[in-house]
């Protein structure tokens, strides 16, 4: 069963100026069709656009980890998660571990390496809805689970995890979960976020 189009237009942002439609739609679901698949040329669409996020110094500090459901990689990662993550995420098609490299191989340090990977990771959320799909970033993971499963150098810090895939229905989910997928979107106010403007 597919998400109807007018649920789909009911998670639309409501923005006080438009934004662009990739922008607008994007939200993070939880509820994923089990069944559904992400092709390589979606995938590789996915990580090209984050491949061209903007970086200090060009150093393009992010690295991942990619893995489809159905594998090994796969079910590694979801062993990592914790809390409401484990009961959701291992329908999503896809889980991408995005990771900070946060000094160069000779110890150099990249101080703006998370910052530079959420750009990345960013611009892969917005790749994912032109493509049709839909993701959710999560920070509860067991992250040294996924430092060692994936042995992991100690300048490798694993930050988010993104589950990759097509929305199916809210119902799907235990019922603490749909409410909360089906609760309203809401955003702080221009006015609380910016501290000045001339």
């Amino acid at each position: 069963m597919s998400v109807s189009s007018s649920v789909l237009e009911s998670r639309v942002a409501e923005t006080v100026v438009p934004i662009i439609d990739e922008l607008a739609r994007r939200w993070s679901p939880r509820s994923f069709d089990a069944e559904a698949t992400v092709s390589d040329q979606q995938l590789d669409a996915l990580l090209e656009a984050a491949r061209w996020a903007p970086s200090a110094n060009n150093n393009q500090p992010r690295r991942f980890i990619v893995a489809r459901r159905g594998t090994h990689v796969f079910d590694t990662i979801v062993s990592a998660l914790v809390g409401f993550n484990a009961a959701w995420a291992h329908n999503a098609s896809a889980l991408i571990v995005g990771i900070a490299e946060t000094s160069s191989v000779e110890g150099d340090k990249r101080p703006y390496a998370e910052y530079d990977l959420g750009q990345a990771m960013a611009q892969l959320g917005v790749q994912a809805e032109a493509e049709g799909l839909s993701t959710h970033q999560m920070a509860g993971v067991e992250w040294e689970r996924i430092t060692a499963a994936f042995d992991l150098a100690e300048n490798l810090k694993p930050l988010i995890v993104t589950a990759v895939g097509t929305l199916a229905p809210a119902d799907r989910l235990p019922e603490a979960l749909a409410e909360r997928e089906n609760a309203p979107r809401t955003r702080l106010p221009l006015e609380e976020l910016v501290l000045v403007r001339s």
